[in-house]
């Protein structure tokens, strides 16, 4: 090669690179585990009480801890101190602290911890006078807007692209009685249901009448289990029912379903439709709610005990409705197994992604790491 033809190679490299640093703002994967995280491998944190520092109103009230220090520690200490019984963890950032030294992303923090606010009209932000426009949005926010289709519209109308499925599969799956509708003439096995309204008359005896002893109350639009009952009485369905309507003005009334409860991981992965490993899901309480889910109250068994003609069965389901849907991104679904047959309850579309969660447990035990999970999610939305 010449010195000529060199030089020039060696600009357009230094162009790339630039286009890159300027197009790919977000997530960066450390290579290699922090020094903390190793040295807490040998070495257990342990709290120690100041007591002149102690913030007790009322003895008979529930214990706060307020600890002072790395958050990494914290919570490996709290791991072995309060395993299981911890209700909420609240971080409070370092930058709130006064070290004006301290560095977020490899930027640091105004020292009035100003911030600088997402410009709506094209979800740009200016910082210290420069424009910055995203190239692509990765969409992990929970309930809404993240995962009822608000946000995806909204991307859309500015033509910015994002991680998640589009907007009509977002509110339609946020829906579950109204995805479930639209599954059902495909084939897909539901649980026998009764929906209602707020203001609609409650006819108890028709409704049991359909769905039996014991059922399930839940409210339509809602996560994380809030707002469900185990029914298993007559005295019990009016309270139940009352309590789905503090999340939500639609319920939907399902005949219990006796059997085993599994996740399944859909996704598009490099340009294949995958299914990923399926997880069993064993509660300790009555279903799979809020403390099985978020206080470990269950066990999460991947790849589930079931046999290779169910599982190809599950897998040829949850296929199905991923494309039945015309789905994109990230998908888990529940089913529940009754007499060797599939039951679908509902599908996720922005699943919990945390190193411990259901999908990347899934993809994990498939040889996706997370990283690996998250690139593939960010390149095919740049493809779109």
């Amino acid at each position: 090669m010449s010195e000529q033809d060199l030089q020039k190679e060696i600009q357009e490299l230094k162009a790339e690179i630039k286009k890159i640093k300027k197009n790919y703002l977000g997530l960066v994967f450390e290579e290699k585990p922090e020094d903390i995280v190793e040295m807490c491998k040998e070495n257990v944190p342990v709290l120690r009480e100041v007591k002149k520092r102690r913030i007790v109103k009322d003895k008979l009230l529930p214990n706060n801890l307020l600890i002072e220090g790395d958050n990494y520690h914290a919570i490996s200490v709290l791991n072995y101190t309060h395993k299981k019984s911890v209700d909420v963890i609240y971080i409070d950032p370092p930058y709130n602290t006064g070290a004006r030294d301290w560095k977020y992303n490899n930027d640091y923090v105004d020292e009035n911890d100003a911030e600088f606010p997402v410009d709506k009209n094209d979800f740009s932000v200016t910082v210290n006078g420069s424009k910055i426009n995203f190239d692509v949005v990765f969409n992990a926010i929970h309930g809404t807007p993240g995962e009822d289709g608000l946000m995806q519209a909204y991307f859309e109308l500015l033509n910015i692209p994002q991680t998640s499925c589009d907007y009509y599969q977002a509110a339609l799956t946020f829906n579950k009685r109204d995805m479930l509708s639209v599954l059902k003439p495909y084939g897909i096995k539901t649980a026998e249901s009764y929906y209602l309204n707020l203001g609609d008359e409650i006819k108890v005896d028709a409704i049991l009448a359909k769905v039996g002893l014991p059922c399930f109350v839940k409210p339509n639009k809602s996560g994380s289990s809030f707002g469900i009952s185990k029914v298993k009485t007559r005295e019990e369905f009016l309270p139940a029912i009352e309590n789905a309507y503090k999340e939500d003005d639609e319920i939907i009334i399902e005949n219990f379903l006796d059997g085993t409860e599994v996740s399944v991981g859909v996704i598009n992965y490099k340009g294949t439709v995958t299914v990923l490993p399926i997880t069993e899901i064993v509660s300790e309480n009555d279903f799979f709610d809020y403390e099985a889910k978020y206080l470990g109250k269950s066990k999460e068994i991947t790849p589930a005990r079931i046999s290779d003609e169910l599982k190809a069965k599950i897998e040829t389901v949850a296929k199905r409705a991923y494309e039945v849907l015309k789905m994109k991104g990230f998908s888990r679904s529940e089913f529940i197994i009754v007499n060797n047959e599939p039951h679908m309850l509902e599908m996720n579309t922005i699943p919990g992604l945390t190193t411990e969660s259901i999908l990347p447990q899934q993809a994990r035990e498939a040889g996706i790491s997370l990283p690996e999970l998250f690139e593939n999610a960010i390149e095919l939305a740049l493809k779109k």
